[in-house]
């Protein structure tokens, strides 16, 4: 590990302190994205993981293996297993929600098709299965199955709960437990596994990830409303034209007048947006303190995520996955 260089932002220094491990990964990545009979399967896949994405979950395999003092290789493949598993799932969101723009690039979708979006993410969950079955190590095989089965209930959750103003903060939150945090946590929990932690300390890996994961998908849906297209990757105000019921608006809805909620009912449930009601919803969540509700939660869940890692040993990549907590919501601060 280096520890040494000028990186500022805790993601990179905790890249900078992974680099030979993240090198690892790359490579065992860029090995089994190779297809020998359908070329479009790696030309697909390296458009978007060679599209500049921090690598976050995988670092957060790798960091929790180590601060547990791991040295064998299993925490490579665990890395790479997470990278691809998040990748797939990239790559079908795409595909449903129909977006042209991926960290501030064409889609795949965009750039090829549907078809090959959602097959080449198929091929990825499979690559996923076969790196994980090489640690020989059923309890992590449980963990990841049991993610990649989570991801996939809350994506289809958000299908019926995003366009339905009866949707709640409970059910929002189950959501992105499943959309983002389950992804988050099962990063962190089996490098916890893989290092042989004690029971105490892979839960407080998990809670760490867990919490992390929420407040993550939150700056995420806050930024949607009022950050910038080079801060998201994408436009600003894509979830409101998607009539996606994130916790904003969710919040603006329960405080809502009948006036106001038959707004809302006309451009989220029956999708009749016109000129200007961007502003107005933007208006709306204004008047409700939403926006600045909704960041007090994110703070919120990086303070349980800085809480959990507290009950970890000591040790300077432990101090990066507090740095990066705060730095989750440093942008929304």
């Amino acid at each position: 590990m280096s520890l040494d260089g000028k990186a500022t932002k805790p993601h990179e220094r905790l890249a900078q302190a992974l680099s030979d491990d993240m090198a690892a990964v790359n490579a065992l990545i860029r090995e089994r994205m190779s297809s020998e009979h359908a070329p479009r399967i790696p030309e697909v896949t390296a458009h978007l993981i060679e599209a500049g994405g921090k690598r976050l979950r995988p670092m957060l395999t790798l960091a929790a293996a180590r601060v547990l003092g791991y040295e064998g290789p299993y925490h490579v493949h665990l890395a790479a297993t997470v990278e691809f598993i998040h990748t797939a799932t990239l790559l079908h969101d795409d595909v449903v929600d129909e977006s042209g723009q991926r960290r501030g690039r064409p889609t795949a979708n965009l750039l090829w098709d549907n078809k090959s979006s959602v097959l080449v993410g198929d091929y990825l969950f499979a690559r996923s299965f076969q790196l994980m079955t090489e640690t020989n190590n059923m309890r992590v095989m449980d963990i990841l199955a049991n993610a990649s089965a989570v991801i996939a209930e809350g994506e289809v959750l958000q299908l019926t709960a995003a366009q339905n103003l009866a949707t709640t903060e409970d059910v929002y939150l189950r959501v992105i437990r499943g959309k983002t945090a389950a992804l988050f946590s099962a990063a962190t929990e089996v490098g916890g596994v893989i290092a042989g932690g004690t029971d105490a300390q892979i839960k407080a890996l998990y809670d760490y990830g867990d919490a992390l994961g929420i407040a993550f998908q939150m700056v995420d849906d806050l930024l949607d409303y009022g950050g910038t297209a080079a801060e998201t990757g994408k436009n600003v105000g894509d979830d409101f034209r998607e009539r996606k019921l994130t916790m904003p608006v969710i919040k603006a809805v329960t405080q809502s007048d009948a006036e106001e909620r038959a707004f809302w009912k006309r451009v989220i449930e029956k999708g009749e947006q016109h000129e200007g009601d961007l502003e107005h919803a933007l208006d709306l969540m204004a008047k409700y303190g939403t926006l600045e509700a909704t960041r007090r939660d994110a703070i919120g869940w990086t303070d349980t995520a800085r809480a959990a890692l507290a009950k970890l040993p000591g040790h300077p990549l432990r101090d990066m996955l507090d740095d990066l907590a705060d730095f989750v919501v440093e942008r929304v601060r």
